[in-house]
């Protein structure tokens, strides 16, 4: 999977966080939200329209906006 983005995988696929890109308030509110390198997620599903994608991350359901989805790079 490797440079990939979160928004490429699937519903039902796994990955784990290589990199957060990006800059400014969209980084810091992916990393707050503990999308740090080393995170295994979890594609849950997309809305009708691609936005936003929702994810599992330790057990924790999370939306995410397709720009910051294309944020996070997978290995």
């Amino acid at each position: 999977m490797s440079g990939r983005s979160l928004k490429d995988l699937e519903p039902g696929q796994k990955a784990r966080v290589a990199k957060v890109s990006g800059i400014g308030s969209i980084k810091r509110r992916i990393l707050d939200m503990g999308l740090v390198p080393g995170s295994e997620i979890e594609m849950e599903r997309y809305a009708p329209f691609g936005d936003p994608v929702e994810i599992k991350l330790k057990g924790y359901h999370l939306s995410l906006r397709k720009e910051e989805a294309e944020n996070i790079i997978l290995e």
